[in-house]
């Protein structure tokens, strides 16, 4: 599922680096010289206040925003890559594929139609038959955990299931890039850790370069190998969640206190941002 095919039919290798991309909406510039890359079998996550660019980013790594300066490179290695923003739209969609928010809950179709939706750069023009496209949409199904619904009309499903049919389209495209924006949005938490736990398979036992932004810091902290913190549209840090998600750093971009702390059950990061309340229950408890 990782590796793709380019112009030739070589295999290269997944992955999605983007160099000086700045993105603006009129004259207000939202990126600013943004590079960022994303590798197979990694997680990263974007991550950032409201308006720090991390959506906008996202969609232009995706070609879904124009952008003002940049360059996008796609399969990026040691025998170097192909250049996302020259490649037709079908050619793009069989590399990368994006998941974004708040997608329509469409209604009189199924849950394998929905899947099937992902397959669209693969059948070619006037309705050509689309090799492999069955199994892909049967692994697909699978991975989400969605199979056994997948006659059931998707206007039946909640909204956890709703969005791992979604991603279940995404990973139909068979890309070695997948891209995700706020996916946790409006999920439980159960179906919060649950879709965690998957994009952290289909990067460790698929190979998939995952790019997905997410506003919670602790989620980033668990699911990422690597992190990159936007400030104003630009990427003020990236690297690994610790050298990233420091109490200085984070207050600094937040405008506010934010701890952090390791949490002893797990080893991971802990975020808490601390506000007046907090500031004042903690002068109570060392008083007493």
């Amino acid at each position: 599922m990782n590796v793709e095919q380019d112009a030739a039919g070589g295999a290269v290798v997944a992955g999605l680096v983007a160099a000086g991309v700045s993105v603006a909406y009129g004259r207000v510039e939202v990126v600013r010289d943004a590079a960022i890359s994303l590798r197979a079998a990694e997680v990263t996550a974007l991550v950032g206040p409201n308006g720090s660019g991390k959506s906008t980013l996202l969609r232009t790594l995706a070609r879904l925003q124009q952008p003002r300066a940049g360059t996008l490179t796609l399969g990026a290695g040691a025998g170097g890559g192909v250049d996302g923003f020259a490649l037709t739209a079908r050619q793009f969609a069989r590399r990368v594929a994006l998941m974004t928010q708040g997608r329509p809950t469409p209604s009189g179709l199924t849950v394998r139609d929905v899947v099937e939706f992902g397959r669209y750069p693969h059948r070619g023009r006037w309705g050509r038959p689309d090799p492999g496209g069955a199994e892909a949409v049967d692994r697909a199904l699978a991975l989400t955990g969605v199979a056994p619904f997948a006659g059931r009309g998707v206007e039946h499903l909640s909204g956890g299931q709703l969005q791992r049919v979604w991603l279940a389209s995404c990973l139909a495209q068979d890309t070695g890039v997948l891209l995700l924006d706020e996916p946790t949005t409006y999920l439980d938490l159960r179906y919060q850790i649950e879709l965690l736990d998957l994009i952290r398979d289909l990067a460790d036992d698929h190979g998939i370069a995952v790019g997905v932004v997410l506003h919670d810091l602790d989620q980033a902290a668990a699911v990422a190998d690597r992190v990159a913190l936007l400030h104003e549209g630009r990427i003020v840090r990236e690297g690994t969640p610790g050298d990233v998600l420091t109490p200085e750093r984070l207050s600094d971009v937040y405008g506010i206190r934010v701890d952090v702390d390791t949490d002893p059950s797990t080893g991971r990061l802990r975020t808490r941002a601390v506000g007046r309340h907090h500031t004042r229950n903690e002068g109570l408890h060392r008083s007493s």
